[in-house]
């Protein structure tokens, strides 16, 4: 059994208005005089009231080129990834010298070294631990990096397993780059991080007995011929964003059989979770989850508070979601959950949980 003993989300000091950062973005991606009207309907439309950014918002004008952004992404992820990981092991009453396992998630910049393995010897994790950087896998991945804790929960009784995820969006943004895409991702997505402790069955020493939930099943699911509605185009500037339109309607076609399908196995339907982590990919994604599932208006409230606090933040926004229902909204004891997260590929990751 995997039980989630922490949840700790880190995001970087520079917090704006919605507002605020429409016009700088406007510079930044719209050629000089261009009608900005569609643009700030975007902005206004997004469901986002604030964000966090990597950098001041001033800043961005200043990166020149892809080395320069990748070079930010590394400075502010690894304080973010030490802050939420410090944190987030005081939190389950453990060490870093504790961890067995580190899944490490981004899809906004590359290093090797990975974030990682220089974060290793600066927070005190052992020598022999276990690492795992994950590329590709982007909003999907902090279910997915969930799952992937739990299996090698599974085969390693008594362990204890950290899944750490840093995301910062704002430095993927393409200068010069009117695409409806990156305008719309001008618009959604922040920047944090976020860790996750899990432990195992069997786990011993003097730490208090993790409180959180335990993981019950996981599923994944890539559908085939989808590899264009999602991801990165790669080039000289970096990480140019491919989002399509066609993501909702996808969702709302596939999705309902998916979860539906994954909760019969385990004796259960949608009416039966009563927490839905559900990752917010935009207030287009929310409405076709809550359509394909046949949920009540407010059953992703928590997915909508999150777009509207801090944006989209990838990997990390389920971790985020996340954490309000261990901490501060904790169901009663027997709540099952569901962690759900969608990605590149195009996939879809889920993950129950009982209080």
């Amino acid at each position: 059994m995997t039980t989630l003993a922490a949840v700790h989300p880190a995001l970087p000091p520079h917090r704006y208005p919605q507002d605020r950062l429409t016009e700088p973005l406007g510079d930044l991606c719209l050629a000089p005089g261009a009608d900005r009207a569609v643009f700030r309907r975007l902005h206004a439309s997004a469901g986002v009231r604030t964000r966090h950014l990597a950098l001041p918002i001033e800043r961005y004008a200043a990166l020149r080129d892809f080395r320069e952004s990748n070079e930010a992404w590394l400075t502010a992820g690894l304080d973010l990834a030490e802050q939420a990981l410090g944190t987030a092991l005081a939190q389950a009453g453990l060490a870093p010298a504790d961890v067995d396992l580190l899944v490490c998630a981004s899809i906004t910049g590359v290093a090797a070294p990975s974030l990682d393995a220089r974060l290793a010897g600066r927070i005190g994790l052992r020598p022999d631990v276990k690492r795992l950087p994950v590329f590709g896998l982007g909003c999907v991945a902090g279910a997915a990096g969930l799952a992937r804790v739990h299996d090698y929960l599974r085969g390693h009784p008594g362990g204890t397993a950290v899944l750490l995820t840093v995301e910062l969006c704002s430095l993927t943004l393409q200068k010069g780059d009117d695409s409806r895409a990156n305008l719309v991702a001008g618009a959604l997505f922040g920047d944090g991080a976020a860790a996750l402790v899990a432990r195992a069955a069997g786990t011993g020493g003097g730490a208090a007995p993790p409180a959180g939930p335990v993981v019950v099943a996981t599923r994944s699911h890539l559908h085939p011929g989808t590899e264009h509605l999602l991801g990165w185009d790669v080039g000289a500037g970096g990480f140019r964003v491919v989002i399509d339109p066609a993501v909702p309607a996808l969702v709302r076609r596939e999705l309902g059989a998916q979860v539906r399908g994954f909760l019969a196995g385990h004796g259960l339907d949608t009416g039966d979770i009563g927490a839905w982590v559900c990752h917010p990919g935009g207030p287009k994604v929310l409405d076709a989850v809550t359509d394909a599932l046949g949920l009540p208006e407010d059953a992703l409230a928590p997915s909508r508070r999150s777009l509207a606090a801090v944006g989209n933040l990838s990997s990390a926004s389920v971790l985020h979601i996340l954490q309000g229902f261990t901490e501060a909204h904790r169901p009663e004891p027997g709540t099952w959950g569901l962690v759900l997260a969608m990605g590149p590929g195009f996939c879809t990751e889920l993950v129950l949980l009982r209080w």
